[in-house]
């Protein structure tokens, strides 16, 4: 895969503040590949291919996920969710990224789950920590990613079902069972 391509691509699917985000959590991954000995390169494209669906109208999402017969709880909570299912069948159907270990690091990168490869957790870490993100206990996530994988994504789900709790929405079942999975 031409990356200077797939970027040119994305720049244009995309507002360039998006695009910006998506480039640091391509940085932030590609680092934390090089310190957990992930492949670098399937780190860069899981990263790339993010958010690739971000900015696609949610009645066009939920055509992707019917046709793609994904889980249909998904409809149950908010569209918000939608985009990382579609960015790995756009990845898949477009792209022609066939590697289940990248396609599963975009799928789940906004819900997590139970049995998470490291590179899952390396994007979805990534995507919460990354230099623009800013949020009271962001820096401790930083810290904890430069230690250990395992524990900063404790730490990430620990964040992500917390804030979703106290704003009083629905928890989607992959994220509590991933939660649940790290709190053994």
């Amino acid at each position: 895969m031409d990356v200077d391509q797939l970027k040119k691509e994305l720049a244009q699917r995309m507002p360039k503040e998006r695009y910006e985000h998506v480039l640091r959590v391509t940085e932030t991954a590609k680092n934390l590949a090089a310190t957990y000995q992930i492949p670098i390169v399937k780190a860069e494209l899981a990263a790339l291919f993010h958010d690739i669906a971000k900015f696609i109208g949610k009645s066009d999402q939920h055509l992707f996920l019917e046709k793609a017969n994904e889980d249909s709880r998904l409809f149950s909570f908010h569209h918000e969710l939608w985009h990382a299912p579609v960015g790995a069948i756009i990845a898949h159907d477009e792209f022609g990224i066939t590697d289940m270990d990248i396609l599963n690091a975009i799928r789940y990168h906004t819900t997590g789950r139970a049995n998470m490869s490291p590179l899952e957790k390396l994007i979805y870490v990534s995507d919460m920590i990354e230099p623009g993100r800013n949020f009271p206990g962001v820096e401790s996530l930083r810290k904890d990613a430069a230690e250990n994988l395992d524990t900063v994504m404790e730490a990430c789900i620990y964040q992500s079902v917390q804030f979703l709790v106290n704003k009083r929405v629905p928890v989607y079942p992959d994220s509590i069972d991933c939660y649940n999975e790290h709190l053994k």
